[in-house]
């Protein structure tokens, strides 16, 4: 673990761009703060888990309408709204899924418009679940690891293994011993 510290500490060092807002983790049940370089839990205090704060300052000086239409056509767009300090983001087109107009709906609703976003399109699976899976892993190697796992029962597992296969990182999925044949195979 002290290897991952010191490589994150080491990324953080060189990032020189601007464009990381991600400053610090806050505990969501005690308001601990930790640098950005912490894990996942409140371990000194609370064991609560960790949320992300951002340099807010920086976006509002920084980011604006075309410095995000100018970067990739994927999630990495926002990246200053991510968690993630890396130069290199694990990128498999994920993101920039379509709205649709739901008229109907809107009219249901009491709304003059509303739009559905269509993450059955989302790459590389399908699923809205490569976008979180996008951000954890880059995270991940960020951090120094080399295998990552999840508990699933479906779309995240496929996300997690699709992902991983395309960062090169090892992946070890979980799944319920009574789970039906045709979502392992």
């Amino acid at each position: 673990m002290t290897q991952a510290i010191d490589r994150l500490n080491n990324t953080l060092a060189a990032h020189t761009s601007g464009q990381t807002t991600f400053s610090k983790l806050r505990c969501r049940e005690c308001g601990h703060e930790y640098e950005a370089k912490a894990l996942h839990v409140c371990e000194d205090v609370c064991f609560g888990p960790l949320e992300v704060t951002y340099d807010y300052d920086t976006i509002r000086n920084t980011v604006s309408r075309q410095t995000i239409e100018a970067g990739p056509n994927s999630i990495w767009r926002y990246r200053a709204f991510l968690p993630v300090t890396s130069e290199n983001p694990i990128d498999v087109g994920t993101g920039m899924t379509p709205l649709l107009q739901a008229n109907r709906l809107a009219r249901r609703l009491g709304l003059k418009k509303l739009f559905i976003k269509n993450d059955a399109v989302n790459m590389p699976t399908l699923s809205f679940k490569d976008r979180v899976v996008s951000v954890a892993l880059t995270r991940a190697r960020e951090l120094g690891f080399t295998t990552v796992s999840c508990a699933s029962t479906g779309n995240l597992a496929n996300s997690t293994a699709a992902i991983a296969a395309h960062a090169g990182l090892e992946c070890c999925v979980f799944i319920p011993a009574d789970l039906e044949a045709g979502k392992i195979l």
